[in-house]
């Protein structure tokens, strides 16, 4: 291969097939994207891993692509090249952070609508995390779950990328937090401020949640089927809200009926992106907040665990595990 045409490939981790992790193959000499309409091209610097990354492996995921596919979806990294249409582009060499197919590679496109420059004094691996774990978490408290002091927020997998954020800004507006987490994660999750850290497979975790509340306020739903129903008995009748933005167990179903006589909850779903396309302004002034979040030190530069992108496959099988804690990202240089 000639000088010119290694300078226009690269190493990527491409998704073999629908049957997990363990089809994701590193893969050298692929031809590097080229920005389409409205894009950047975006060296990775840092590559985030994400539950979401474990359903499209599993073909579970609503909308995922089609194996073979390059995996990932979270990055940040340096703009290196603009499509010609982009009105105002950010200044080549400027690192921001966003989504788009392909993150598990050294080049990956980004639409510039979508992405934010990566805060002042952070690396690009502090700032995943910042357009998907700490804006859902936001979106899921404010403006879908209307959060206010006093409240009792149930927040579930309180040890990942979103669940540690939702912690952090529930504590920040005044809600008192109870979480749950594996036994080996409840001491990091203390430490972000939950008032109560319960075991997740706690056998009775409904009448638990119920001694030591009387009822939640704003449940952050994002495990699904595992905890739905303790989801459903432990919000307050009429006024508790369910705030569903993942279902990493496996999707839950409720009837017309359980909501007439039974559970007479709140439940709204949450997409992040599919709200942010249908409601622009409202995801607007969430990324305004944010900014004021990095200002006043509430959300602090991410330190996630960084691997090198050979090991994607097991630091994938690890999340799907349930055996890591807080935010994954991988380095595609290494």
């Amino acid at each position: 291969m000639s000088t010119d045409e290694q300078q226009l490939t690269m190493t990527a981790l491409v998704q073999q097939s629908d049957q997990g992790p363990g089809d994701l193959t590193l893969t050298t000499g692929r031809a590097r994207p080229v920005p389409g309409p409205g894009e950047y091209l975006v060296r990775v610097g840092a590559a985030g891993v994400n539950f979401a990354d474990v359903m499209q492996s599993r073909g579970s995921y609503e909308g995922g692509p089609q194996a073979p596919y390059p995996a990932g979806f979270e990055a940040a990294g340096e703009i290196v090249a603009v499509a010609p249409d982009v009105r105002s582009p950010l200044p080549l060499g400027t690192h921001v952070v966003g989504v788009g197919a392909g993150a598990f590679a050294q080049y990956m496109t980004m639409h510039a609508a979508g992405v934010l420059r990566v805060p002042s004094g952070w690396s690009d691996a502090a700032s995943l995390g910042l357009v998907l774990n700490w804006a859902t978490a936001l979106a899921a408290l404010k403006p879908i779950g209307e959060i206010k002091p006093g409240e009792v927020v149930l927040v579930y997998a309180a040890a990942g990328g979103v669940g540690q954020a939702a912690v952090r800004l529930a504590r920040h507006y005044g809600a008192r937090v109870i979480a749950t987490a594996s036994p080996a994660k409840h001491a990091t999750v203390r430490a972000l401020g939950a008032d109560v850290v319960l075991d997740s497979r706690h056998p009775e975790l409904a009448a638990e949640i119920l001694r030591l509340t009387g009822g939640v306020d704003l449940v952050l739903e994002s495990v699904g089927q595992a905890t739905f129903g303790t989801s459903l008995a432990v919000a307050r009748p009429f006024t508790g809200r369910i705030v569903i933005f993942g279902a990493a167990s496996g999707h839950a179903e409720i009837s017309t009926r359980d909501l007439l006589f039974t559970h007479q909850a709140q439940v709204r779903g949450l997409h992040i992106f599919n709200w942010a396309a249908a409601v622009p302004a409202a995801f607007e002034e969430l990324l305004v907040e944010l900014d004021v979040l990095i200002d006043q030190g509430v959300y602090p530069p991410g330190t996630p665990h960084i691997h090198p992108l050979a090991l994607g496959p097991e630091v994938l099988r690890q999340l799907e595990e349930g055996r890591t804690t807080g935010k994954h990202a991988l380095d595609p240089w290494r």
